[in-house]
């Protein structure tokens, strides 16, 4: 299966703050959802992927592509939808399309206007009286307008409104049923994953957690309810982190079909959301396994 987008031991150091040894493929024809807590890398390996930063060392490739050598190709191919805002303020957004259309070869107006329509965005009003939102909108209507073969997302959700966020969910997921776009969504937001990611890719303080199949994550992760009694020394490296309160533990563990063996119908077993297995990671590379909340 192809990869669109190859991080190969990648190292990159802040003062405070290390991309350690990370890599990562992301294949093409999926959407791929980008998780973890604030301040971990997602940001970082996003502007590495984009070629806004070069790694200290390892190596990166998109399209098969390497950077130094094809930047100009590889960028026209990737659709970019960012948080903050990148536009200039003082002009229309019409103005700012004839800025930007010349850089891509693939530029299509009538597909521009098509979105623009669909998120009832002003052409002549100027981008400083865009709300957030609209900010947002129109970064997605410029990624789209050029037929853009990877579609790099970060956080796009972040200041929609409820209805605009699941016809966004509803248009990517249009967009990828010829199996030929690839889409990298990065997301605080881990409820729009569950209806539109194929893999979850999950990152914690620089280091690359897990890249899973999204129905894989169910499988293999449970969110585990018992008395106190039943934890000891041994069954407590079961889990990740534990949760203890008077009324019993709850902890997440990662290999459900062990904890069944081990436990058995003693234990509730219920399916873990993203922002649970991002939590008791957090809990547990923290405070060293297991981790008492």
């Amino acid at each position: 299966m192809e990869n669109v987008i190859e991080l190969n031991h990648v190292n990159k150091a802040f003062k405070g703050f290390q991309l350690n040894d990370f890599s990562l493929s992301v294949k093409k024809g999926f959407v791929t959802g980008f998780i973890g807590g604030n301040g971990v890398g997602k940001s970082t390996t996003i502007r590495l992927i984009m070629n806004l930063l070069q790694p200290d060392s390892g190596s990166i490739s998109v399209f098969g592509m390497d950077y130094k050598k094809h930047e100009k190709e590889i960028k026209q191919r990737i659709g970019f939808v960012f948080d903050d805002n990148m536009f200039y303020e003082n002009i229309t957004l019409k103005e700012m399309k004839q800025l930007i259309k010349p850089s891509y070869k693939n530029w299509e107006d009538t597909l521009f206007n098509q979105y623009v329509d669909m998120f009832e965005l002003p052409l002549n009003k100027h981008m400083k009286t865009f709300s957030k939102g609209m900010m947002m909108k129109t970064s997605l209507a410029f990624a789209l307008s050029h037929h853009a073969d990877l579609i790099i997302m970060d956080e796009p959700t972040s200041g929609l409104d409820p209805i605009f966020r699941r016809e966004l969910l509803d248009l990517l997921h249009d967009l990828m049923l010829n199996g030929e776009k690839t889409i990298f969504f990065s997301t605080h937001i881990t409820t729009d994953l569950d209806r539109i990611a194929d893999y979850i890719t999950f990152i914690h303080n620089g280091q690359h957690i897990f890249t899973k199949e999204s129905y894989k994550i169910e499988e293999d992760y449970a969110i585990v309810k018992g008395d106190n009694d039943l934890l000891d020394r041994d069954t407590e490296r079961e889990f990740l982190a534990v949760r203890i309160t008077n009324h019993g533990f709850e902890a997440l563990a990662t290999n459900k079909q062990r904890i069944n063996d081990i436990f058995g119908e003693t234990v509730i077993l219920e399916k873990p959301t993203l922002e649970d297995i991002m939590f008791y990671t957090k809990k547990g590379k923290d405070n060293d396994v297991p981790s008492y909340l």
